[in-house]
């Protein structure tokens, strides 16, 4: 029987991960994950499931364990400390990957963030200069990843922006950063209605992000065919970019806010309103202000592995999400200027 180990598995991915592996394969299931009382998707009395129960930091408690398994998908990590960051973004992969058995080893699959990538896939520069701590240690990792002897059995994965769970709790995953936000954004719709900012992006749901891992996970591992890479091979998960303008035009749609006429939020303005308003940006922000559009060719959904998008568009999202909805608004009233 396939032994994969998950880590980060009482997370939002890590959740979605390890219920989709649950249902579609027959492997055996080690997930790591520091409190199980926050493991809800997810039977812990499951016979094919076995939890460890332990920080990443303290690696060496599973190398036992670490030596049996087949298959990794590490999706654990750490931001805001910078010296957690460290640890456990750079360090602990580090001696995660020593205590692996190479013979039994068939893959891989590590989790970074499509910020550390320009749009062709390659290692973005700014990343490692200036990013936030988390950033930085996801660029650094990347890097030596990429030299590493097990390079060629590494898939790394980068998602976009993700939404997972429901707004209201309601859901057995945990809610993601992003569904959380969205009431909080919600708010703001008042405001937003008003502005037109030149930008894009790509978003995922944690429920497609698990399909395309274990799509990965539970087929033979194959060396790195990708374009202009070496032997780790990039994957970055989202569903086709998006623009600012449509996903407030989306959100106004589902909130009943009429939509205005637009003022353009060009850079200059924007860098003209940091000057006078007391915003503290660093130097990560300011690069994102000038980038604006956060979009990567090629970009992977479930359908490049034979499998189906779950949340293909930002409305579906929207509904899986839980946050009310409460229809088309009537067209903004025009107003005479002669009045």
């Amino acid at each position: 029987m396939t032994r994969i180990l998950v880590t980060g598995a009482s997370g939002c991915v890590g959740q979605y991960v390890s219920r989709w592996l649950l249902d579609h394969s027959d492997a055996e299931l080690l997930l790591w994950l520091r409190d199980p009382a926050k493991l809800t998707a997810v039977p812990a009395d499951h016979p094919r499931i076995r939890l460890l129960v332990g920080d990443l930091r303290d690696t060496d408690r599973f190398a036992q364990e670490l030596a049996s398994v087949n298959r990794v998908i590490h999706t654990a990590t750490a931001w805001g400390d910078p010296e957690r960051a460290e640890q456990v973004n750079v360090v602990a992969v580090k001696r995660m990957l020593a205590l692996l058995e190479p013979s039994k080893l068939e893959q891989i699959i590590y989790f970074s963030t499509a910020s550390v990538l320009d749009r062709h896939l390659r290692p973005l520069p700014e990343a490692l200069a200036y990013g936030t701590e988390y950033i930085q240690t996801k660029a650094r990792c990347l890097r030596d990843l990429e030299q590493h002897p097990l390079a060629s059995k590494i898939v790394a994965v980068f998602p976009t922006l993700v939404f997972g769970g429901r707004v209201d709790g309601t859901s057995p995953f945990p809610t993601s950063y992003l569904t959380e936000g969205l009431a909080e954004v919600s708010r703001w719709l008042w405001l937003a209605r008003w502005l037109r900012v030149d930008a894009s992006f790509h978003f995922i749901h944690a429920e497609d992000i698990a399909r395309i891992c274990g799509l990965l996970a539970t087929r033979p591992h194959e060396p790195n065919r990708e374009p202009g890479q070496g032997a780790l091979r990039r994957v970055v998960m989202g569903q086709p970019a998006i623009s600012v303008n449509d996903t407030v035009q989306t959100l106004c749609r589902w909130r009943g806010v009429a939509r205005t006429p637009g003022i353009p939020l060009w850079p200059w303005l924007i860098e003209t309103l940091i000057r006078v308003l007391p915003i503290e940006v660093n130097a990560w922000d300011r690069f994102s202000i000038r980038q604006r559009h956060f979009i990567h060719d090629p970009v992977t959904q479930p359908e490049r592995f034979g499998g189906s998008s779950h949340a293909p568009d930002l409305a579906t999202v929207l509904s899986d999400s839980g946050l009310p909805n409460r229809g088309t608004p009537r067209p903004a009233r025009k107003v005479n200027a002669s009045t």
